[in-house]
């Protein structure tokens, strides 16, 4: 949590079609949008057939950024969420693209999975209607994947993200704006595979009320209004007449649809074919367009983390339940991380860094979650949890950090494992497992006794900890650990004295 709340807070979504910003003062948690820039980028297109982002693509993002940039790039730190989404999540040289996406905007940007992706557009709809209490079933339709939610209120139920998104549908079945004979039917049906499995669980029974929250679905709603097609939302019938209407053409310019902004006519039939499949397959006849979308369930996440409801802490506390840890033993650990980091102020990267305290006790709260599956090499069970699980709140960055610590908490320690961390975390993350492995070690009896007043130092690579005299002479237990942990230490540059 910030120690003062910012006056103004940003969010800014890395679509695989569009980049969007929204930018709000906050006031005694009152938000008011006073500013909103969005730029098609087609990221999505840039992506060859092995997965690579090319240099022409990274080049218009990164324009597009500079621009963005100028608008936030002196917002303080903890103010700025940004996120990418389906083709920063697939690009195989997305690391490359973010250092310099980053450099743009001052400010650092997570990959998020599909599910958190659902989870935060559900959030933004859900603000933007407001409080409602009967049950939703919310699209949203971007550039490489379409997610599908079912909630009540502002919580969302069932999620799922597919592959499939108006630009790559676009290029698919559309290339190059033709429209083959019998075009359509081909990208609908794709469509339709893509959401067989999940046709049940989202089918019309399900929900009362169905919403659009994107780009392409806003757009289908304003041709289907301005043709006359349609007068309340998208309807199913509505979606038959412009079906009909594509069918008859043989290119895109053909269209001649008032209202459709000539931005988005390259993928405008790849999301038809989606939102047609889905009114089909779901069995739905009827849905609203909403305003909210991405960024402004960024902006709720943000001001829950603001104000000390960051709902990765939810998400760590549900993850300890499910998996039977002991509640009592990581708090005394917590409190022990708790007694190093206060004495730690000569390590800048320790002094005022929220981030850093929360990581270690999550970490703290979750380093024996693998235990419920197996006692031997539980540390690299729970790891892979953290690594691989759909956790609410985490982007994919957070999860692979959290799931290092875990990892790296016990036995063999090498500096490796922490070098494929994004920056700065692959500096500051080998200490703060050191202070983990710590911490651990000294509350490894599980005693409720408190420990004794102990003093520790960091320098560089040399960690010092002091006990009152005669203490360690009788705790011979932890006197070995602490021998076994500085071999272990050692193997990796560090050096551990105690006394």
């Amino acid at each position: 949590m910030l120690k003062k709340p910012p006056e103004i807070v940003a969010a800014i979504d890395l679509g695989s079609n569009s980049f969007h910003m929204i930018v709000c003062t906050l006031n005694e948690g009152k938000l008011q949008i006073v500013d909103r820039l969005k730029e098609m980028v087609r990221l999505a297109s840039g992506l060859d057939k092995k997965n690579i982002l090319d240099n022409t693509t990274q080049a218009r993002a990164l324009a597009c950024l500079e621009r963005f940039g100028q608008r936030i790039r002196n917002f303080p730190p903890g103010s700025v969420r940004v996120v990418g989404t389906n083709t920063l999540r697939t690009a195989k040289n997305a690391q490359q693209f973010l250092a310099k996406a980053e450099q743009a905007l001052n400010h650092p940007i997570h990959i998020i999975s599909g599910i958190e992706e659902a989870r935060l557009i559900y959030l933004g709809v859900a603000y933007s209607l407001g409080s409602n209490a009967s049950t939703r079933l919310v699209m949203d339709i971007g550039g490489g994947s379409t997610e599908y939610i079912i909630g009540t209120g502002n919580t969302p139920n069932d999620k799922e993200s597919l592959n499939m998104g108006c630009v790559q549908v676009s290029n698919k079945f559309f290339k190059d704006g033709r429209i083959a004979k019998n075009a359509m039917t081909q990208a609908t049906l794709f469509a339709e595979q893509k959401l067989e499995p999940f046709q049940k669980k989202f089918h019309r029974k399900n929900w009362n009320e169905a919403i659009g929250a994107s780009g392409s679905l806003r757009s289908i709603a304003k041709v289907l209004q301005a043709k006359s097609w349609s007068n309340n939302g998208i309807t199913a019938a509505g979606l038959e007449h412009l079906v009909a209407h594509v069918n008859q053409c043989s290119h895109v310019n053909e269209l001649g649809l008032p209202e459709l902004d000539p931005e988005r006519l390259p993928v405008f039939l790849g999301g038809v074919a989606i939102v047609y499949a889905t009114f089909k397959s779901l069995k739905i006849e009827q849905m609203t367009v909403a305003d909210g979308a991405l960024r402004e369930g960024l902006i709720q996440d943000l001001l829950g983390r603001i104000y000390d409801h960051d709902m990765r802490s939810a998400t760590v506390e549900a993850l300890a339940v499910r998996y039977h840890t002991d509640k009592e033993h990581a708090s005394r650990i917590k409190q022990t991380i708790e007694v190093m980091l206060n004495q730690l102020t000569n390590f800048e990267m320790f002094t005022n860094n929220d981030a850093i305290t929360q990581f270690l006790y999550w970490a703290a709260d979750l380093h024996e979650i693998g235990i419920d599956i197996a006692h031997s090499q539980y540390h690299k069970h729970s790891a892979y949890i953290i690594a691989n699980g759909d956790l609410a709140g985490f982007s994919s960055q957070d999860q692979i950090l959290l799931s290092t610590m875990v990892k790296a908490h016990r036995r063999k320690f090498s500096r490796a494992i922490f070098k494929e961390l994004p920056h700065p975390w692959d500096q500051f993350a080998p200490y703060l497992t050191i202070i983990l492995r710590l911490a651990v070690l000294l509350r490894r009896n599980r005693h409720e006794s408190t420990l004794p007043d102990f003093e520790i130092t960091m320098v560089k690579y040399s960690i010092r900890l002091r006990f009152p005299v005669l203490w360690l002479s009788q705790s011979p237990l932890t006197q070995a650990d602490l021998i076994q942990e500085a071999d272990y230490l050692k193997s990796a540059g560090f050096k551990l004295e105690f006394a």
